[in-house]
C-alpha cells in the first residue's frame, strides 16, 4: 500500500516539475536559471525512482546472471546511489561545509545523517533504498518552493530597486555623454529622454512630460510635469525629453534614501523571527541529541537490563525516523519568509516597511494619531467659496488677485492660482500691505481693499459674517463692500475613507493634531470622524500630546503617528511607530519614519495595516502548525508508530505547507 501511495506521489511531483518547466520556466520572471536546474534534477531523480519502483531485487539478480551471483544487490545499491546523488549532493556538501566550518545543527546535517542512515540501514538489511531518496526528494521540493516564494518577493523588491539609475545624461559640447550620477554636482543640468529614469531629484526648466511613479507610489496613473516642476529621482518619462536642474547630489537623492531603507530592512528582526532563531539554536542539538540516545540506550537496556535481543536496526531506524521529523525547516524558513513576504507585498502598493519588527508592531496598532495639514488635508490653499459678491464672482476674485499680486503669502499665491491667468501689473499701482490685515491697492483706478475683518473695521467699511470654516477675505471698492472669498486647506478625496477603514481595521481611536485654530480644527475632525481633536498646538506641544496618549493607552497596544514628515520627525520617533506620507522627495520622512507612504494618499494607512495583521496571521500559523505537527509526530517516532513517510510529511509536508501559506503574504491587492 506504501509503495502504491509514494509511486502516486512521485506520478504527481513528474506532472508538476514538467508543467512548472513549461509553464513557469518559459516566462521571463519565472524561474532563475538555479531554480530551473533545480527542477530538472527534481524531474529527473523522480523519474528514476518510479522506473526503479517496478524494478525488484530478483530482476536485478537475474540481470547480473550466474556468473556474479550477488553483483545484482551491488548494481541496486549503484542505481540508487546516483539517484540519491542527483538529488542530494548539494545538501551534502552544504552539510561537510557546516562540520568544517563547525556550524554542525542545521537542516542539511539532519537530512545528510538521517538520508545516509537510512542508505546504510538498507545496506545493512538488505532493505529498500526508497525512503532515503524519498526523503531527500520532497525536502528538495520544499526547498525549491521556499527559494521560488523568497525570489518572488525579491522580485517585487526588485522593481523598487530598478529606479535605481545606471546613468545621467549631461550636454557637453552639444553632444549628449551618458555620466555616473554620482558625478553629477547640484545646479548641474541634466537631460532625461522618453523611457529613461529620472536620475537625481531637481526642477524642470525645459519641457513637459507624463512621469512613472508606479515603482515608487504603487499607483499605475501617469503624473503630468512641466517647467518649474519639482521631480524626484526614480520616476520614468514616458513621453516628452526633459531638462532638469538638479537640486541634490545623487547620495543625497530620494532613490538613494529609498533604496538604502529597502537594503537595510532584512537586518532589522522581528520579535517573532528572533524568538524562531533562538528555539532553533537550542532545539536542533536537543533533538540530534535524543535521536543519539533513542538508537542506542534502549538496545543497550534490552540487552543488559531485560535479556531481550537488541533490535539495533529497529531502534536506529527510529531514531533516523526522529531525525527527519525533528528538523525545524517549516519554522527557520516560513517565518522569515511571510516577513520578506509581506515586506515584499507592501512595496509593491507602495509602501516601504523598514524591518519586520516595524510590521509586528503595526499589527499591533489601536491608537493612530494625526497630524492635519499634508496628512488629512491637501496643506494648500484653495479658493473654496464666494459669498455676497455684488460685481460677480469672477470679477470680485479678479480684483482680490491683482491687488495681492505684489505679495507672495500662500493666501495670495492661492488667489492668483484661483484666477488662472497672467496678471498685468500696469492695471495695478499703489500697493499698500498692511500688516496682519491684507493690502489695499489701486486696480484699474478704483480703490480695492483686501483683508480680514480687522481691515474693514479699520476702513469702517460694513462687512457680512460667514457661515463657512476657514480664512476670510472681505473685499470694498471704492469705499463699498462687495462681498468675500473663503479660502481654506481643502480635505483629501480619501480622508474620510481613510478612517471608515481604519475602525473596521480595528483601530479603537483616531485622533488629530494641529497648530490650527480650533474652530477650523473641530469642522475637519467632525467632518471626517475623528474622535478627538487637538488645535492651536506647537511642534513641542504635539510631542508633549504624544507622550501623554501613550501614558494612557491600554496594554500591548501600540501608538502610530502619521504626518508628512517635512516638520514632524520628533513626532514620528516618539511614537511606537512612525508613518510618513506623501514622502516622494522628503527626505526627512524617510529618515524619521519607520514604515514610508509614497505618496499622499490617507487611505494608504488602513491598507499598510491591513498588511501587518495578515502577515502576522500567517506567521501564527505557520508556527502553530509546525509545532503541533512536529511534537505529534516526534512522540509517535520514537514509540515506532511513524514511519519514515511520516515523517517526510512532518518534516517537507509541513514545510511546503507553510511555504505555501507564506506566499499568501505577497498578494495584497485586495486587502
Amino acid at each position: 500500500m506504501e509503495e502504491l501511495v509514494i509511486s502516486i506521489l512521485l506520478m504527481v511531483v513528474i506532472i508538476m516539475a514538467a508543467s512548472l518547466l513549461i509553464f513557469v520556466g518559459s516566462r521571463k520572471d519565472g524561474m532563475t536559471k538555479k531554480q530551473r536546474v533545480m527542477m530538472i534534477r527534481i524531474l529527473l531523480s523522480a523519474g528514476i525512482l518510479l522506473a526503479l519502483q517496478f524494478i525488484s531485487a530478483e530482476m536485478f539478480d537475474t540481470a547480473c546472471g550466474y556468473l556474479f551471483p550477488s553483483a545484482g544487490r551491488w548494481l541496486r545499491f549503484a542505481c540508487y546511489l546516483i539517484n540519491y546523488l542527483i538529488i542530494g549532493y548539494d545538501i551534502l556538501r552544504k552539510a561537510i561545509k557546516g562540520i568544517k566550518n563547525r556550524q554542525v545543527f542545521d537542516e542539511s546535517f539532519l537530512m545528510a545523517v538521517a538520508t545516509i542512515g537510512a542508505m546504510a540501514l538498507a545496506i545493512y538489511e538488505n532493505g529498500e533504498y526508497l525512503e532515503a531518496i524519498a526523503v531527500m526528494l520532497f525536502y528538495q521540493i520544499g526547498e525549491w518552493f521556499q527559494g521560488y516564494a523568497v525570489g518572488k518577493s525579491r522580485r517585487n523588491i526588485s522593481n523598487l530597486m530598478d529606479i535605481r539609475p545606471d546613468y545621467a545624461n549631461v550636454e557637453r559640447n552639444g553632444k549628449l555623454e551618458q555620466i555616473d550620477p554620482d558625478e553629477v554636482g547640484i545646479g548641474s543640468v541634466i537631460v532625461v529622454q522618453p523611457g529613461e529614469k529620472v536620475p537625481i531629484d531637481g526642477i524642470i526648466v525645459e519641457g513637459a512630460s507624463s512621469l512613472n511613479t508606479s515603482a515608487l507610489t504603487g499607483e499605475s496613473l501617469p503624473r503630468e510635469a512641466k517647467v518649474g516642476d519639482e521631480v524626484i529621482s526614480g520616476c520614468i518619462s514616458m513621453t516628452g525629453v526633459l531638462k532638469i536642474q538638479t537640486t541634490k547630489e545623487f547620495g543625497e537623492s530620494t532613490v538613494s534614501k529609498i533604496l538604502d531603507l529597502v537594503e537595510n530592512a532584512s537586518s532589522r528582526k522581528s520579535k517573532s523571527e528572533d524568538f524562531i532563531s533562538k528555539f532553533a539554536k537550542i532545539y536542533t542539538p536537543a533533538v540530534c541529541y535524543a535521536a543519539l540516545a533513542l538508537a542506542f540506550l534502549p538496545p543497550v537496556v534490552r540487552m543488559l537490563f531485560m535479556g531481550l535481543s537488541a533490535d539495533w536496526g529497529v531502534w536506529i531506524y527510529r531514531a533516523l525516523t526522529f531525525l527527519v521529523i525533528s528538523c525545524p525547516c517549516a519554522l527557520v524558513i516560513s517565518i522569515p519568509l511571510s516577513f520578506f513576504a509581506g515586506i515584499g507585498g507592501a512595496s509593491k502598493e507602495g509602501v516601504l516597511v523598514k524591518g519586520s519588527n516595524y510590521l509586528e508592531i503595526l499589527s499591533q496598532t489601536k491608537y493612530v494619531v494625526f497630524d492635519k495639514t499634508g496628512t488629512m488635508t491637501k496643506g494648500v490653499f484653495e479658493v473654496n467659496g464666494i459669498h455676497h459678491s455684488t460685481i460677480g464672482n469672477e470679477k470680485l476674485l479678479e480684483y482680490a488677485a491683482f491687488a495681492e499680486s505684489a505679495s507672495s503669502h500662500p493666501i495670495s499665491k492661492s488667489l492668483q492660482r484661483a484666477y488662472g491667468r497672467e496678471i498685468d501689473r500696469t492695471r495695478v499701482s499703489d500697493i499698500q500691505e498692511i500688516s496682519g490685515n491684507g493690502v489695499t491697492a489701486k486696480v484699474d483706478g478704483m480703490e480695492v481693499a483686501a483683508g480680514n475683518d480687522k481691515l474693514m473695521k479699520h476702513l469702517n467699511i460694513p462687512y457680512q459674517d460667514c457661515h463657512q470654516t476657514g480664512t476670510i477675505i472681505h473685499m470694498a471698492i471704492n469705499g463699498k463692500y462687495a462681498g468675500h472669498i473663503v479660502i481654506s486647506d481643502i480635505i483629501k478625496p480619501h480622508s474620510k475613507a481613510a478612517i471608515a477603514e481604519l475602525k473596521k481595521a480595528g483601530v479603537d481611536k483616531t485622533v488629530m493634531l494641529t497648530g490650527d485654530a480650533k474652530k477650523v480644527a473641530n469642522q475637519v475632525a467632525a467632518s471626517l470622524g475623528i474622535d478627538e481633536v487637538y488645535s492651536e498646538l506647537l511642534p513641542a506641544d504635539k510631542v508633549e500630546k504624544v507622550e501623554e496618549l501613550l501614558r494612557v493607552k491600554l496594554g500591548k497596544a501600540k501608538l502610530a503617528f502619521v504626518g508628512d514628515g517635512i516638520n514632524d520627525a520628533p513626532v514620528l520617533s516618539r511614537a511606537d511607530i512612525g508613518i510618513a506620507m506623501g514622502a516622494m522627495g522628503s527626505d526627512a520622512a524617510i529618515e524619521a519614519a519607520d514604515i514610508v507612504l509614497m505618496d499622499d494618499d490617507p487611505i494608504k494607512i488602513a491598507k499598510a495595516i491591513k498588511i501587518s495583521r495578515k502577515c502576522l496571521r500567517i506567521v501564527y500559523q505557520n508556527i502553530t502548525m509546525a509545532l503541533v505537527v512536529k511534537f505529534a509526530c516526534l512522540a509517535l517516532g520514537a514509540v515506532g508508530i511513524a514511519n519514515m513517510y511520516l515523517a517526510i510529511f512532518a518534516d517537507v509536508g509541513v514545510m511546503i505547507l507553510a511555504v505555501l501559506n507564506a506566499i499568501r503574504c505577497l498578494f495584497v491587492k485586495k486587502l
